[in-house]
C-alpha cells in the first residue's frame, strides 16, 4: 500500500481517503484506519496501528503552525505526566516529511466522554480539575469532551490546551468554564457536589460564590457567542456555502439528507402539505427520507419590500440563528435543518428555513382537549422562566406559536425572538410579551388567572 505523504492530507480537506499508510522518522509505518476529528489543512485525529498495537494519533499538518501545535500538545501532556495527573501514555512524537509533525499516545479501548447530565460521572471530572489546579495547571479548553472514563480512572486529554498558570482569578475562570459547559438548570443542582469534589483536591482554591456566579454566566455567554456564529461558517458542526447568488447552511451530519431539498425548495413546498399561504410567508410540510420537515418560505411582495429587505439578514436568517440560541439554552424549539437565500451579490431576496416537524397541537387546542394538570403547568411554567432568566422576548406570544409536543410546549415562529441586553429593553419587551400571552384567554376566565400567576414580572 502506497504511504501518504503531508502534501497530500492538506489537500484532502475533510475526506482523506483510508486508511493512511505514513512513514514515521524512526522508519516504521503508522497506519490509520479510522478518523475521529478532522481540522482541513491543519490537525487530523484517528485510530491506528503501530508495531501491532493500537494508538491514538494526532497529525499536524498545517503550514506554517505544526511545529508550534505539535510542541504544545507534547509539552502539555508530558506536564501533566510528570505531576502524576492521569492522561493517556505517550507512546511517540516526531517530524514528518514536508513540515509535518506526529505524536502518538495510547488508545483506551471503550473510554467515553463523561455526560453532562450524569452527576456521579461528572464528580471525578471535577476532581481531576482540582488536581490539576492543585498543580499549577489549567485546561484552556475545559469541556467533557476533553476528559475520557475508562479502566476506572478519568483522564485528561489535548495536551496543547495546558497551560501552567498560579492565578486565583485564572483558576477561577478555568473551573467557571468547566461549569458552563452543563445544561444550566441541572449545574445549578449539582454545583455544590460537584464543587465539593473539586476541592477534595484543591481545598486551598479561594471559591467566592458571588466572583464564581459572575465568571460561570460570563463563560456562559463567551460558549453562546461562539456557538452561533458557527453556525453561519463553515466549520465541524455546520456545512456552509457562501455564492454570488446564493447563501446555505446546514448541519454537517445533515448535508447528504438534505441535498435534495436544499437544492430545489420551492420545488418541494410544491409537492407538500400547505400548512400557510400568506403574502410574506408561505409553509409547508413535506416528507422526505421518511422524515417530516416544515419548509418555510420568506417571501418578498415587491419591489418595494425588496429594497427595504435587501441589505438586513433575512427573518429565515433571523429565526434560524435565534433557534439555534434556543436549542443552545436549551428551550425546546423545532430542530432547524437549514439556511437558505437568494442574493444577488450583498443583497438578499427570498430565503426558506427548513425545520424538523413538530406535529403536536397548539396551545389553544391542547387546552380545548383537556384541561391542563400540574405537570403540563409546570413545564410551562419552566419554559418560561428560561426565557425570563435569558431575557429573551419572543415578539410574537400567540398560543399558536406553542406547540405540544408529548408531556413539553415546544416554541415556533421564531422570527421577531431577542435576546437583550439591557434591563429596560427586555423589560418592555417582556411585558408585551406577557400581555400578548394573556389575551389568549378572557381576561375573567380561570386559565387567564392561571397564567397570569404563573407568568414571571418584569
Amino acid at each position: 500500500m502506497p504511504t501518504t505523504d503531508v502534501a497530500a492530507l492538506r489537500r484532502a480537506g475533510r475526506s482523506p481517503t483510508l486508511p493512511l499508510q505514513l512513514a514515521l522518522d524512526d522508519g516504521r509505518m503508522l497506519s490509520i484506519d479510522k478518523l475521529l476529528r478532522v481540522l482541513p489543512g491543519k490537525r487530523l485525529t484517528g485510530i491506528g496501528t503501530l508495531d501491532g498495537q493500537t494508538v491514538l494519533a494526532k497529525l499536524f499538518i498545517a503550514k506554517p503552525g505544526a511545529e508550534r501545535h505539535w510542541e504544545r500538545e507534547r509539552q502539555g501532556l508530558t506536564a501533566l505526566l510528570d505531576r502524576g495527573i492521569a492522561t493517556p501514555r505517550l507512546l511517540g512524537a516526531g517530524r514528518l516529511a514536508d513540515d509535518g509533525h506526529y505524536l502518538l499516545t495510547e488508545y483506551i479501548a471503550g473510554a467515553h466522554a463523561p455526560s453532562t447530565l450524569d452527576e456521579a460521572e461528572l464528580l471525578p471530572v471535577f476532581r481531576a480539575l482540582g488536581r490539576m489546579h492543585a498543580h499549577g495547571l489549567i485546561h484552556r479548553d475545559a469541556h467533557p469532551g476533553n476528559f475520557l472514563i475508562g479502566n476506572g480512572t478519568t483522564y485528561i486529554i489535548d495536551g496543547d490546551a495546558i497551560r501552567g498558570t498560579e492565578t486565583p482569578r485564572a483558576i477561577r475562570e478555568n473551573l467557571a468554564l468547566l461549569l458552563a459547559q452543563l445544561p444550566q438548570d441541572r449545574e445549578a443542582r449539582m454545583r455544590a457536589s460537584l464543587l465539593s469534589a473539586y476541592q477534595a483536591e484543591n481545598g486551598a482554591a479561594p471559591l467566592v460564590p458571588a466572583q464564581l456566579d459572575d465568571a460561570v454566566d460570563k463563560a456562559r455567554a463567551r460558549r453562546l457567542d461562539d456557538y452561533l456564529g458557527k453556525c453561519l461558517r463553515n466549520c465541524s458542526l455546520f456545512h456552509v456555502e457562501k455564492h454570488w447568488d446564493r447563501f446555505i447552511a446546514v448541519p454537517r451530519d445533515e448535508i447528504g439528507f438534505l441535498a435534495p431539498l436544499v437544492a430545489a425548495p420551492d420545488r418541494w413546498m410544491a409537492g407538500g402539505t400547505p400548512l400557510k399561504q400568506g403574502r410574506t410567508a408561505t409553509l409547508a410540510l413535506i416528507e422526505l427520507g421518511g422524515r417530516k420537515l416544515v419548509i418555510k418560505r420568506y417571501n418578498i411582495k415587491g419591489p418595494g419590500h425588496a429594497l427595504s429587505r435587501g441589505w438586513r439578514p433575512s427573518r429565515a436568517w433571523h429565526s434560524w440563528v435565534e433557534a439555534h440560541r434556543l436549542s443552545f439554552l436549551g428551550i425546546a424549539t423545532p430542530r432547524p435543518l437549514a439556511l437558505i437565500e437568494n442574493r444577488i451579490g450583498p443583497l438578499r431576496g427570498r430565503a426558506w428555513l427548513v425545520t424538523e416537524y413538530c406535529p403536536g397541537p397548539d396551545l389553544l387546542r391542547r387546552c380545548a382537549l383537556a384541561p391542563l394538570g400540574d405537570d403540563a403547568m409546570r413545564a410551562l411554567s419552566d419554559l418560561f422562566r428560561r426565557l425570563f432568566a435569558a431575557r429573551i422576548s419572543h415578539g410574537d406570544l400567540k398560543a399558536t406559536n406553542l406547540l405540544w409536543q408529548g408531556d413539553r410546549p415546544v416554541l415556533i415562529d421564531l422570527d421577531a425572538m431577542r435576546q437583550h441586553t439591557t434591563s429596560s429593553g427586555f423589560q418592555r419587551a417582556w411585558n408585551k410579551d406577557r400581555a400578548r400571552f394573556l389575551r389568549n384567554w378572557p381576561e375573567n376566565s380561570a386559565l387567564h388567572g392561571r397564567f397570569d400567576a404563573m407568568l414571571p414580572r418584569a
